[in-house]
Formats: C-alpha cells, sequence, structure tokens
C-alpha cells in the first residue's frame, strides 16, 4: 500500500524486521480493503515500560503481551493530513520471545501475530474465529 505510514518505536536492544512489520501491516490494511492514507503506530517496549502503560491505562498491574489503543472509539478519524489514524499498538518483546519460545515457533512469526492481532483490534475486530 503506497499511503501506508507505520511509526515503528523499537528500544535499541531488540531485534525486529521493520520491513517485514510493514508488509504485515500492508497486508492486513489490503485484506480489510481500506483505501486512502493510513498511519498506525507500533511500540517494542520492555517489560517495566509495559507495566507502566498497563498499570497507568487498565490498572490491573499485569504485563500484557500486547496492547492496542484506538484513536477513536467506535469510529474513524480523520486528522487533518487526511490519513486514516488507527492508533497504536504497544507489544512487549520480553513476553513475545518467551511465547515463541513455549510455542515453538519463529520470533519473526510471533511478530507478525502480534501485529495483526494488534492492527485487527484497531480495526474493531476482535478475536476472528
Amino acid at each position: 500500500m503506497k499511503d501506508l505510514r507505520v511509526l515503528l518505536y523499537v528500544e535499541s536492544r531488540f531485534k525486529v524486521n521493520r520491513k517485514r512489520v510493514r508488509a504485515v501491516v500492508s497486508r492486513v490494511i489490503g485484506d480489510q480493503h481500506i483505501e486512502g492514507p493510513v498511519e498506525v503506530s507500533i511500540s517494542f517496549v520492555g517489560n517495566r515500560k509495559m507495566k507502566e502503560i498497563s498499570d497507568r491505562h487498565l490498572n490491573d498491574g499485569k504485563i500484557h503481551n500486547i496492547l492496542s489503543f484506538p484513536f477513536a472509539e467506535g469510529e474513524a478519524s480523520v486528522m487533518p493530513s487526511d490519513a486514516l489514524h488507527l492508533g497504536d499498538i504497544i507489544i512487549s518483546y520480553p513476553i513475545l520471545i518467551q511465547e515463541a519460545s513455549e510455542e515453538e515457533e519463529l520470533v519473526d512469526d510471533r511478530v507478525d501475530m502480534l501485529v495483526e492481532h494488534g492492527l485487527l483490534h484497531l480495526l474493531g475486530i476482535h478475536h476472528p474465529v
């Protein structure tokens, strides 16, 4: 997708294939037949930062593998740039490493799954079968 902006933040000690993340986002956006400029923010953080975010927004004291925060609940949002701002996806890198190990899968495959999962949540699609 030509008009896709994926704002990636990766803490320096984590290894994330940025091209692959962008490709997953592009595929999911295409699969959902979304056209026009789209923007999404994806952050890979450590457990301390994830707990801080979780405490601030959910107040549950947990370290989640992923959190997603839609830009606007219940409706599409268009900012002055005319881009559809989907929201933020935050992924705990240490948790995804642990889950990949437990499931005996490649780390990149786990990243793909979590990015897709978070993006679907931002699009209002929750836990598809």
